[in-house]
């Protein structure tokens, strides 16, 4: 029970209530955060975390135990048990503990009708173990349209990929080049006892062997690192930066990229931040503003040149486009929930249109790379594919990288247990006339 009177399990329940009404995890488990002992957060997020990551699965076996689906009225309670369920298959929670606090947390939620019913379901869970499952969208805990697009788009990785969604994503640092080279910030890590490991491909990231506070992480808050997936980090490797250009840094916020290009190139005449989203920009501030960073941001739709473009090309350009965010499931396990197969169609209409709109502003001679973390063909080669069929004096390039499939148009990475998530580039040049 926290200070509010409320048990973490009630907290839960009415975080999945919200999530299932269309808000993501990253918009009401905050201010579910903040109503909560410092001490308790920890185990509230795992809960929510995990219930969405398990979600189907766990609601397979729910209803199989229910005789009948409660009323919508009740549809909290539903949500309280699977993250009882989840606790009882996934966790090391004592079996007494779980089965009696949620009685109680049902309770709470003024359900007091229904604790005989949660009280049973729960018993008869622990009794009998986990029921054989259904179907491969139960077995793997993902929505079947999704399940069956993955099949579809890779028949021979769809499990590994269902697998590494389902996985713990781990931690992964973006060194500042502009403060320390990744072996010295490895030997601080280990004077600090943090367990750590160079990446692979991206050539200023280090992987935590487990995840840390960032204020463990040694001279983090004046900016010595920054936390970001090892295939986000690979964008600016593409990019073949040089002092002296003007670059765009396309749907910017949370503002990681923009921070990574400013600090794998000094001597940049300017870089422009450009996010739609007025309330995510002050994020990008901050992250700049912490590793004292300088760029120009502007909030507009991107698409709409004529609302925020000066009529100055830029040299370079990022466009990281939106997407089904299907590459990093592991890591906003809510996208299995959130997320509809009709969303694809519009979403690849937005990034074409983006795309167009992107290469009327980039200078001849320029360079765009094209980034999603999908791992969708309809959001990423067939996008390229089709950009090229109507742009003629647009210029394919194959980057000689040793990470990814190469997909024709460019290179898909695959969410990697361990490892990396999902993305997808490809890099277009504009020749000069």
């Amino acid at each position: 029970m926290n200070g509010q009177g409320q048990p973490l399990r009630a907290i839960a329940a009415r975080v999945l209530q919200s999530i299932e009404n269309g808000q993501s995890l990253s918009q009401c488990l905050p201010p579910a955060l903040n109503d909560v002992a410092d001490n308790e957060r920890p185990q509230l997020q795992a809960l929510c975390y995990g219930t969405c990551r398990w979600f189907h699965r766990l609601d397979a076996e729910l209803q199989a135990r229910l005789k009948k689906p409660l009323r919508k009225p009740d549809r909290m309670v539903h949500h309280l048990m699977l993250v009882a369920l989840f606790q009882l298959r996934f966790s090391q929670q004592a079996t007494y503990a779980v089965l009696n606090e949620t009685v109680e947390a049902c309770r709470t939620l003024d359900k007091p009708h229904l604790t005989g019913l949660v009280n049973g379901v729960l018993r008869a869970a622990e009794r009998e173990g986990e029921p054989a499952l259904p179907d491969d969208s139960a077995r793997y805990s993902h929505p079947h349209w999704m399940l069956e697009k993955l099949r579809h788009n890779w028949p021979d990785d769809w499990q590994a990929i269902l697998d590494a969604n389902n996985a713990q994503a781990p931690m992964t640092l973006r060194v500042n080049a502009l403060r320390f080279s990744r072996d010295d910030y490895l030997q601080h890590l280990a004077d600090a006892g943090i367990e750590a490991s160079a990446t692979r491909f991206a050539p200023h990231g280090i992987q935590l062997a487990s995840p840390a506070p960032v204020d463990r992480l040694p001279w983090f808050a004046d900016g010595a690192v920054s936390v970001q997936d090892e295939a986000a980090q690979l964008s600016t490797t593409l990019m073949d930066l040089a002092p002296g250009q003007r670059v765009l840094d396309a749907c910017a916020a949370p503002g990681g990229k923009t921070c990574a290009i400013l600090e794998s190139c000094g001597g940049l005449s300017e870089v422009v931040a450009l996010d739609e989203s007025a309330d995510r920009l002050p994020r990008v501030q901050e992250n700049l503003e912490r590793l004292d960073l300088v760029a120009t941001l502007k909030q507009a739709d991107a698409a709409d040149i004529e609302q925020w473009w000066d009529q100055q090309p830029f040299d370079r350009i990022l466009l990281d486009v939106p997407c089904s965010a299907t590459g990093v499931i592991r890591r906003h396990p809510d996208i299995k929930l959130l997320r509809r197969e009709s969303d694809i169609v519009p979403l690849a209409s937005i990034q074409l249109g983006l795309l167009e709109a992107m290469w009327q502003v980039l200078a001849p001679g320029g360079r765009l790379v094209y980034a999603t973390c999908s791992v969708f063909p309809q959001e990423n080669h067939r996008i390229i594919r089709r950009f090229l069929k109507q742009q003629s004096d647009a210029a394919l390039i194959q980057p000689n990288v040793p990470w990814g499939r190469d997909m024709e148009t460019g290179r898909q990475m695959l969410p990697a247990p361990e490892s990396h998530d999902g993305f997808f580039y490809a890099v277009l040049e504009k020749p000069e006339p």
